[in-house]
């Protein structure tokens, strides 16, 4: 079958391909992203469980030994990818020849447009195949191929220009190998701005402790406006906050960019914060700002904003909350957490005012969620916190959340 996918599908809005495979062995799935010369020029773009994103969500897999999904957005392809291969591979013994049953489906909106069937006789040595083709062509294709390779991955790989590297893996779902693409460390990322690469290693430190080195996520940071809080904006201690909060957008979300937001009586979303603009998301106008935005701690105005922000997400959102204090309707912020319980949506708390907190010195107390979806800790002296204790405290309750959403499926 060699087709226009716009006789199926609007090529405008995000689709899902599912595959599923059924058999004796452990099997892989994987989808790449190819150039205009058929080579896997940039590995990226090979999108697999082990490296779960392209570099700005374009693609993104979610999946298990049988089955996996991956969730495209062809509008925002870059000109560099015209082909997406989707493959199945054997890890460890096994041939195609042996499986009960291989299913490819295309689905938007929920609904399967398209639906490629294959079985064991269809095949016989190979240990990997590619299942499907989807290709830019003046317009977007797709092509059904079922072609197999006796070498596995590995000669999959080369006949796209790739290669395969070989790696100890402690993920459960694969104990041989698999492609490891290049990763850049934090540090190196962080190399070109002084004020920030110190916190690379600490950062990086907590990251391995927790087993977080690999996650994709959004993350974002809402920051207090009000009026309480002028000495932090006059002394610097804002800046600094968005400066270690930074790196973690950087490590986790691969647009390396942190969704920001300002609130007090009222909220603002601002230009997200990256490596190039961070030292002026505090402005020089902050005054001018804070006036603008009234001088109470209307917490439920902007968590509705963010909840909006992130209420159809794929991949865990982590928002870093900063106040000086208490928040006016707690009992309306209390709703909102139980009411988002069921979106991957985490949100940590962080006090830096010294004062009543209010609500959120309860929330482990928190009834009537379907996980528990935030913390809270006060750091009521910012500057004087050192940054192995900063990054352990924002990152010891979100693996644990993370383990959860899993478990119940919500990712």
């Amino acid at each position: 079958m060699r087709d226009t996918l716009e006789k199926y599908i609007d090529a405008n809005r995000p689709i899902e391909v599912e595959m599923q495979i059924s058999g004796a062995s452990i099997y892989d799935f994987c989808c790449f992203g190819v150039d205009v010369n058929d080579k896997l020029s940039d590995d990226r773009y090979m999108i697999f469980y082990n490296q779960t994103s392209s570099p700005a969500n374009e693609i993104i897999y979610r999946g298990g030994n049988s089955s996996a999904i991956f969730t495209i957005d062809l509008n925002r392809i870059p000109m560099t990818i015209r082909k997406l291969v989707f493959t199945v591979s054997i890890d460890g013994s096994g041939v195609m020849r042996n499986i009960n049953s291989h299913v490819f489906m295309l689905k938007q909106y929920g609904t399967s447009v398209l639906r490629l069937a294959l079985n064991g006789s269809d095949f016989q040595q190979e240990r990997a195949i590619i299942s499907v083709e989807i290709y830019m062509k003046g317009v977007w294709r797709i092509n059904a191929i079922a072609r197999g390779f006796n070498g596995g991955l590995g000669d999959l790989l080369r006949s796209y220009g790739g290669e395969e590297a070989v790696f100890v893996n402690s993920n459960p779902l694969s104990s041989a190998s698999m492609v490891q693409p290049a990763k850049v460390s934090l540090e190196k990322k962080l190399e070109k701005t002084p004020q920030l690469v110190s916190l690379a290693k600490p950062l990086t430190f907590e990251l391995e402790r927790q087993n977080l080195l690999g996650i994709v996520a959004k993350v974002a940071l809402v920051m207090d406006i009000s009026g309480s809080m002028d000495e932090r904006y006059s002394n610097g201690t804002v800046q600094q906050i968005v400066n270690k909060i930074l790196p973690l957008a950087v490590q986790f979300d691969d647009d390396g960019e942190l969704d920001f937001w300002y609130y007090g009586s009222r909220s603002r979303r601002m230009e997200s914060v990256n490596l190039d603009n961070y030292t002026t998301a505090v402005p020089n106008s902050w005054k001018t700002l804070m006036g603008e935005l009234g001088y109470g701690t209307n917490a439920v105005d902007v968590m509705n904003e963010v909840i909006r922000e992130y209420y159809q997400t794929i991949i865990p959102a982590y928002v870093i909350f900063v106040t000086d204090g208490a928040f006016v309707s707690p009992r309306k912020v209390k709703e909102l957490l139980r009411k988002v319980s069921t979106k991957p949506i985490f949100w940590q708390f962080v006090g830096i005012g010294g004062g009543s907190y209010g609500v959120l010195k309860k929330l482990d107390t928190l009834k009537d969620r379907y996980v528990d979806n935030a913390n809270f800790f006060a750091l009521d002296d910012f500057k004087k916190v050192p940054n192995s204790e900063l990054y352990r405290r924002l990152l010891n309750e979100f693996p644990k959340w993370l383990d959860e959403i899993k478990r119940k499926g919500m990712i």
